[in-house]
């Protein structure tokens, strides 16, 4: 008896000594989202996104960026909220499936961390926000739990090459309908 409380001891100072001296970092998650426009730029809050897609509340910085973009609130609230349910076994073979390396090499130009340098980069985040979106929603991600479950403290949205991306399809709805419904079928027969 005495001898398991010891080991029990020992294990626990083992633990906490071991996150002081080997300084384990914390697995970082989205706080703000920078929205660069050729020289210009704005950096939102991901929290306040939150409380705006759930409770419709904004603030003055959210509400110059919506009215620049020239869609009613309840449109942004809509997109912001709109839950894809898929499996995370499914979206893990998405995101490493030939279309799926296609679509965010495409994406990591839009979206992508503060210093990346190569697409790879920009990728592998993508991915990772996926999955963890996908987990943080119980098994659905909309824009909210993307950018919840993207590993970088700040994510880069490039309006500039999301404008362009934006004149290869007729809508966003087009794409998003492309990419959700299509390669999920596929992929849940392979």
């Amino acid at each position: 008896m005495k001898s398991n409380k010891f080991l029990i001891f020992k294990i626990f100072f083992v633990l906490v000594i071991s996150q002081l001296f080997f300084n384990i970092p914390k697995a970082n998650t989205a706080e703000e989202i920078k929205i660069t426009y050729s020289i210009f730029s704005r950096t939102i809050k991901v929290k306040s996104l939150k409380t705006f897609a759930k409770k419709g509340k904004s603030t003055r910085q959210l509400k110059r960026i919506f009215k620049a973009t020239g869609s009613p609130d309840k449109e942004i609230r809509m997109v912001l909220n709109k839950d894809f349910e898929v499996p995370i076994t499914i979206a893990s073979k998405l995101v490493y499936s030939e279309i799926g390396n296609v679509f965010l090499t495409r994406l990591s130009s839009v979206i992508h961390p503060p210093r990346a340098t190569d697409e790879r980069t920009g990728m592998l985040a993508l991915r990772a926000s996926v999955i963890q979106g996908i987990k943080i929603g119980d098994g659905k991600i909309n824009l909210i739990n993307f950018f919840e479950g993207y590993p970088t403290k700040t994510v880069i949205l490039d309006v500039s090459a999301l404008s362009k991306v934006m004149n290869k399809v007729e809508s966003i709805s087009e794409l998003l309908t492309f990419f959700t419904n299509s390669p999920l079928e596929k992929i849940k027969t392979n």
